[in-house]
């Protein structure tokens, strides 16, 4: 990187900042107590009034809980490996991870969904373009989709075209784990059989 290059990098950190502060929903002085770093120095971090240096940035990337790479948005250095983090879904508490970098076709995800109350009101369904596949890793998956409910359990697998309104809900007193392989322009998967 030659120096116009590293000081253009640069300025983009401090809106990286004020981003992670914003998306956890924390003040400056909230950011202050964790990390040490006075509200005014964050302020002019987030503004690119200060230079941002190892001593700020580490105790940043430790209170936003980010690898600092990720912090100051650092270029790829040819890591092949896939460094993808679980994301929270506030509608049933699910966790979802993705398991591709790149969406070029069906996007590929885990979920991990916790069991409800056994008196827990129906899943809120949705529908949209699409066709989904689900396999079961661990416990029992309940699916609506279009008016009919279906159990699958581990080691089983489903299908359903998502235009259908539909839910997913966990049957079980564990957490349910499944995989699903979504293609959103409602492509169908080939199946092939050995002989």
């Amino acid at each position: 990187m030659h120096h116009d290059e590293v000081e253009e990098f640069l300025l983009t950190v401090g809106g990286r900042l004020r981003a992670l502060r914003r998306e956890r929903q924390a003040t400056l002085d909230d950011i202050s107590d964790i990390s040490g770093i006075s509200p005014s120095t964050l302020s002019r971090m987030e503004s690119g009034r200060r230079k941002y240096t190892l001593d700020l940035l580490l105790p940043l990337a430790a209170a936003y809980n980010v690898p600092l790479d990720e912090l100051v948005g650092a270029p790829q250095t040819g890591d092949p490996r896939i460094h993808l983090r679980p994301v929270a879904v506030a509608q049933q508490g699910r966790t979802v991870i993705p398991l591709v970098r790149h969406y070029g076709g069906p996007h590929a995800h885990k979920h991990v969904l916790p069991p409800g109350p056994a008196d827990a009101e129906a899943p809120e369904l949705h529908a949209h373009q699409g066709f989904n596949w689900i396999y079961v890793l661990f416990g029992r998956l309940g699916i609506t989709a279009g008016g009919e409910k279906l159990v699958v359990q581990a080691g089983e697998a489903a299908e359903f075209d998502t235009r259908l309104p539909h839910a997913f809900s966990n049957l079980g007193d564990q957490p349910v784990e499944f995989l699903s392989l979504f293609g959103a322009r409602g492509e169908r998967m080939l199946l092939r059989a050995w002989k």
